[in-house]
């Protein structure tokens, strides 16, 4: 199994989506690349992502890529939907250099490279998130969330995978 940290706006969409997908196997609600150890108090720089471990036999970095694409405004920076701050940024961390390049290569093939602000960065910490945002869309399906439903029940069907 691998791990990725995926930041795609507000994390109870990101972790909705990303759990209905082939191939991953857990996730976690968290917060990545802060400038503190803990959550306590201030956000401080940290990320709204989410811990999703996979099984690199079912699906790729590349495809993890394609799928958040579907979900984020990949040109927006520090805004998706109407949530709005740097908390709120897009991105792919990893403690692992092949998944970094990996995730560069799918930015770098796409014609408007230049203006994706889909940050690939190494991972410097995370924090898990309070257990209150934990799959907090299956709990409360009417909260707000910048991911359209349709796209929140896509692939609980297995459909073709975006790539």
């Amino acid at each position: 199994m691998e791990t990725v940290y995926v930041a795609g706006g507000c994390l109870w969409g990101v972790q909705a989506f990303f759990k209905t997908l082939p191939g991953v196997v857990e996730t976690e609600a968290g917060r990545a690349n802060g400038t503190n150890s803990t959550l306590e108090g201030a956000y401080d720089g940290y990320a709204e992502c989410v811990r999703v471990t996979f099984d690199e036999r079912v699906v790729t970095v590349t495809q993890l890529m394609g799928y958040l694409f579907e979900v984020i405004d990949p040109y927006s920076v520090n805004k998706q939907g109407i949530d709005v701050g740097e908390k709120y940024r897009t991105g792919l961390y990893s403690t692992e250099a092949k998944h970094l390049e990996e995730a560069r290569a799918f930015i770098d093939a796409r014609l408007d490279h230049a203006k994706i602000a889909v940050e690939v960065k190494p991972l410097t910490n995370y924090v898990r998130s309070a257990e209150e945002h934990q799959d907090r869309l299956a709990r409360c399906p009417d909260d707000y969330c910048h991911i359209p439903k349709h796209l929140l029940e896509k692939y609980v069907l297995k459909e073709e995978s975006p790539l």
